[in-house]
Parts: structure tokens; sequence; C-alpha cells
């Protein structure tokens, strides 16, 4: 190459809009470094030209010196397309997506001499379409029409407990598979390391995502292969314990195929030399002469054949004609430093398309500062600026969805507000309530049992049989009436929030209470024995009251003639039986029952029984305010548990209760 053609190459190398720097194989001390390199990484020319290339950009070498290694060593090339970096530039840390290419450059006898850096800042379109992704699912969080797939795997064999209608739709499955290993359900997957990555977030809890991951599945017997974003962001039950993940996938295909399209582009535009794809022009100013590369001839649809520059400004779009004279004209103005930068937009004069270059060029100046040629490179960037509209687009669009929502959301909380303010009423109502039983009911009750018992001592010897026993009856209603506000006040004190839970043995709370029922069970002659029980943690007023009821229950509905037997048993619940009560699956329950070879109940009544003031049977059989059950109800859902008597039938009842374990 004869040193004209050096000359002009190295202009085209410097002023090129892509970052090229050029590296000494061996010491890695920059030889060569354009105004694009400079301005894309930050540096100062002083601190990149001449110097060791990591002393320059140590925040990278952690990442990249192995491949740089690599690319000596082999002399094979290595690229990245869109990585994101840490790079201090301007002295600021700053986070960057760049695609750059580690370029081996050969002597005529095949030995690596130099090692050429090409090197181009995508972080603005990036963060453009890192706004729309963001957008978009916060829109598709919003909506139950959301596009957005999810589902949910817990265990081992990552089963797949929950996934919504578009998850479906990518797996080609019904709603049947749910509740199967996701490996049998969908079994092409075996092909993946979707597997794999689910264990990786099981075993270390760190969220994994992965972007445009390329996966088959198949629908209607056909393999398909689409693109998807995806996330698995691990689960954790009470015990900070992970248990299975969250999966949020977003199908990109077409954005990928879009985006391969575009890389193919850009590919082919790089080539053994890159800069052979980008279009080349020169201006000779003594002569006014232009000159074109094959590319511009072919986008321009015009051979300048070293005409006046000036003939090509009527092809150019009308409102860029005279913008790009001027800057034509100030470029070869020593004032200017020599630069063109320009975008303009070119209309071929035989198919009338509409093409968007960016053009950037250096000019030559003479001792004296006479300008010599102006020398530089287009780039067409017709398809990155509809990106960019179409993203702006996208990102207002999805901005007034979202204030749309918002407004939404305005309106339902001031709605909730309203509803609170209900509830605060409501329950000073039933404040007020509760003080009437424990005070105004109460008073005139004690009243009455007083007098009665009075009017009995002076009265009793001059009534009849049946003044007696209307007389006895009044005794007996208000005793009864005085149970009843005493077992109301007790239930609906249940629920206090400012109760503290500690550990309670329930073996000892089984003792205290069948000593308390000593004198019953004696006189039944009831049998009572129970499995070891477990210490919870609990409030242990509610569990002496849980464990009275129950047993007191089972020592009233006894059978005539018939030795009473009450058997408590505690076992760990099943997975099963945990779902079957809807308690929270993945935790641990205790199991204990409460049975007994009572009257028992019908299997229609196993249910009512737990609603307060709910009796099977009359005073005249079975004396009680029919709130000791729901009492039970309350104390268990408490303590985040729950009860049911599903297994009583006319041979006896069964109570089981469901506590959760330490």
């Amino acid at each position: 190459m004869n040193i004209a053609n050096q000359q002009e190459l190295y202009t085209m190398l410097m002023n090129a809009p892509v970052g090229i720097c050029v590296l000494d194989a061996k010491s890695l001390i920059a030889e060569i470094v354009n105004d694009s390199y400079i301005a894309v990484t930050g540096k100062p020319r002083e601190k990149v030209l001449g110097h060791y290339h990591w002393d320059t950009f140590p925040e990278a070498r952690p990442y990249y010196e192995n491949a740089l290694a690599y690319v000596v060593a082999k002399g094979e090339p290595y690229s990245v397309s869109e990585a994101q970096v840490k790079l201090v530039r301007h002295g600021k840390e700053e986070i960057v997506y760049l695609s750059f290419v580690y370029m081996p450059l050969l002597d005529s006898t095949q030995k690596i001499q130099k090692v050429a850096v090409w090197l181009m800042d995508h972080t603005q379109e990036v963060l453009q379409r890192h706004k729309v992704e963001e957008s978009e699912k916060f829109a598709r969080s919003v909506f139950y029409n959301s596009p957005v797939a999810k589902l949910v795997y817990t265990g081992p064999q990552m089963v797949l407990q929950e996934a919504n209608e578009k998850m479906l739709e990518i797996f080609g499955r019904g709603p049947s598979i749910i509740g199967m290993p996701i490996m049998e359900a969908v079994p092409e997957m075996k092909e993946t390391y979707l597997f794999q990555a689910y264990h990786r977030v099981l075993s270390t809890g760190e969220t994994h995502t992965e972007t445009a991951a390329r996966i088959m599945f198949v629908h209607n017997g056909s393999p398909y292969y689409g693109y998807y974003d995806y996330t698995y962001k691990p689960l954790y039950d009470a015990q900070g314990k992970i248990y299975g993940v969250i999966c949020t996938a977003i199908d990109v295909t077409k954005q990928v195929l879009a985006r391969n399209k575009q890389q193919e582009a850009e590919e082919s535009m790089r080539g053994a030399v890159e800069l052979a794809q980008l279009g080349t022009w020169s201006i000779d100013v003594a002569s006014n002469g232009l000159t074109y590369s094959d590319r511009l001839i072919e986008w321009f649809g015009y051979d300048p054949a070293s005409k006046n520059y000036t003939e090509v400004i009527p092809i150019l779009q009308v409102e860029d004609r005279e913008r790009v004279a001027k800057a034509v004209a100030w470029g070869l103005n020593p004032d200017s430093g020599g630069l063109y930068d320009e975008t303009y937009t070119v209309i071929h004069p035989v198919t009338g398309k509409k093409r968007i270059l960016h053009a950037q060029g250096k000019t030559v100046f003479d001792p004296e500062g006479n300008p010599l040629r102006m020398n530089g490179t287009a780039q067409d960037i017709t398809i990155q600026m509809e990106l960019q509209s179409e993203l702006e687009s996208q990102v207002k669009q999805r901005t007034e969805e979202i204030e749309t929502v918002l407004e939404e959301l305005r309106i339902t909380n001031e709605e909730l507000e309203q509803t609170n303010v209900q509830l605060i009423y409501s329950n000073q109502e039933l404040e007020q309530f509760a003080y009437i039983a424990s005070h105004d009911l109460q008073e005139p009750l004690r009243k009455i049992s007083a007098f009665t018992g009075l009017l009995e001592g002076r009265i009793t010897a001059h009534l009849d049989e049946k003044s007696q026993g209307y007389l006895g009856k009044i005794k007996d209603a208000s005793a009864r009436m005085t149970k009843l506000i005493r077992d109301v006040l007790a239930y609906s004190a249940l629920p206090k929030d400012d109760q503290v839970f500690v550990e309670v043995n329930l073996e000892e709370v089984a003792t205290t209470v069948l000593e308390d029922y000593e004198v019953a069970i004696e006189r039944t002659g009831a049998k009572v024995t129970w499995s070891t029980l477990p210490v919870i943690k609990g409030i242990p007023l509610q569990m002496s009251q849980l464990f009275f009821n129950l047993i007191g229950n089972a020592l009233k509905f006894i059978r005539p003639d018939v030795q009473p037997e009450i058997r408590i048993n505690c076992t760990l619940a099943s997975t099963e039986e945990i779902r079957s009560v809807n308690l929270k699956e993945g935790h641990c329950y205790y199991k204990i029952q409460f049975a007994d070879n009572g009257i028992g109940m019908q299997a229609e009544d196993t249910k009512k029984i737990f609603h307060i003031f709910q009796k099977l049977h009359g005073n005249a059989e079975f004396a009680g305010t029919g709130i000791g059950l729901a009492m039970c109800k309350k104390i268990v859902q408490n303590h985040n548990g729950e009860i049911n008597a599903d297994q009583s039938n006319k041979n006896g009842a069964v109570f089981t209760v469901y506590l959760p374990k330490i």
C-alpha cells in the first residue's frame, strides 16, 4: 500500500463514527486512537495513547483481560454485543452498554502484530428499550388481561403449582398440567437448562434472569421455537426457607427476530474490515470534486465522478439541503476545527426511497491553515431512527396507560378509606354492645336471681307444686341468661391483637383441664387417654379454653349405659391434609384429634356446629348456650390454624385441630 493510500486509510480510521483503537499485540500499548473511541470511553487522549491498555481501563480488566489474551494467543476475534459495563468516563463511574470487537491484525507471515479494538456505544438505545420494558411490565401487572405469563414452581421436582393462561399458551398445554412436575408435563423442557437454573435459585436464593432465551415447545404436535425474557425469583416460607420460585416470562420472539435482522445487517457491515462496511467520501477542496465509495453510490443513486460536490445537495431532502451545505462550508473553515457531523435524509433519484444517513468528516489543512481535503464516512441509521421513534411512541402510550391506572387506584383508595371509617363506626357500636352486655344486662339479672332467692325462702312453703315449678323455671332461665352473656363476652374478647404468643406445653394444658373435670370424669366413669402432646407458640389462656371446651363437649354428649371414652391423639399433618383445610402449603402443622364414643352427629351438621348460638339439641336434653364450639373455632383461627368435625358420625364425635408447628 502506497503512502497516499495509507494516509487515506488512516484519515478514514481517525474520522470513523465507530470507536477504534489499535494495540501492539505484545505490549498492549495503544498506538492509534480515533476521536470516536475517546468520545465513547470518556478517557483523556493522553491517558489512552501510548499507555498500557489495562492501565487505562482497570475497571474492565477483571471481565475482559482473559478474552483479549485469548485473541492475542489464538489469533481469533472476540466480540460482545450490548455488554453492560461499569466504565469511568470523565472521572465518574457510569453504567454503559457497549458492543465491541477484539480483532487480531496479521502481517504477511500470518503472525499477530496488532489488535484492533472496535467500540460502539448503545447506552441510549438500551436504556430507552429498558424504559419501554419496565413500563410494559408495570402495565401488565395492573391489568387482569395482562399478556405477562406467570407461574409458580415448588419442590425439588419442579412441580407446577400455578400458571396463568398466558403461560399455558406458551407451553401449548391446558390447565390439566397444573400440579405435575414440569419435566413430565412438558417433556421437551428436558432439553433446556431451565431445570438447572431453577435448582440454582433454590440453593442460592439469587434471582435468575435470562434475556431472549431460545426455547422449544411443542404446539399441536409440532415444535415451535420462541424467544423469552424470563425471571426466576425465590419464594420463602415463614421460616425463611426457599420452597419454590415465581417465574415471569415475556414472549420477545418478534423483537428478537427483528433485532437479529438488525444485527445481521450490522455484522455484514463489519466483515473482515469493518471500515469497508461504512460508506466513505472525500471532498477535494481545490477542485470541489467529490468521491464516493460504492456503498454511497448505491445509497445516493448518484456517482459524482469528481464533479462539483455541491451538485449532490439537490438529492437530499428539501429541509436538509441548506443546513448540510452550511455545515460543509463551516467544516472547511479553520475556525471550526475541521469537524463535520450531520444527519440528513437522502432521496434516491430513481426509486424515490428515503434513507437517513449520519455523516462525519474531518478536514485536512496545510501548514498555512488552508483546507486541502475533507474525508469522512457515512452510516445508514434509518432502522435505528425508526426504532427510536417507535420506542418513544410506546413510552408515551405506556405513560398514558399508567396515568389512567393511577387515577383508578386513587378512586379505589378513597373507597377503601370510606369503608374503613364505616368499620371503625361498627367496631365502636360493638364495643358499646359489649359494655351494655357487661354492665346493663348483668345487673338486672343479678337482681332477678337475688330477689327470686329471697322470694323462694319466704313463700315456698305456701306454694303448690305447680307454682314451685314456675319459680324453679325463673331461676333456671336467669342462670342460663347469665351464662349466655358471659359466653358472648368471652367470644367477643378472643380476637384481641395485643395478646402475646409464648411457648405453650399442650401436655400441661391437658393435665390441668382433666384435673378441672375430675369430678365429672369420676361421675361418668369416663376413660381418657392421649398420646404425647407438643409445645406450640400460642396464647395460654385460649389454649386452656380450647381443651376445656372440647373435653367438656365429650363429657356432656355421652350415651346412656355406655362407658364414655375420650381419645386425644397428635401427629404431623400431611401435605394433602393441609391443602384440604386451605392452610399454607410448605408449612408444618400438628394434627390433634379429640375423639369420643358419644352420641356423635350427622354429616350435614359438622359445619354448622361451629356457628355461634348453633345447638343440635334442646336444653331439656343437653344444657348449653351454643357458643363453646364457636369459641373453639375462633381460638384455632387466632393461632393461624383450622378445626373441623368432618370425621364425626352417629358413633361418636371427632374434632380435628390443626396448629402451626414451632
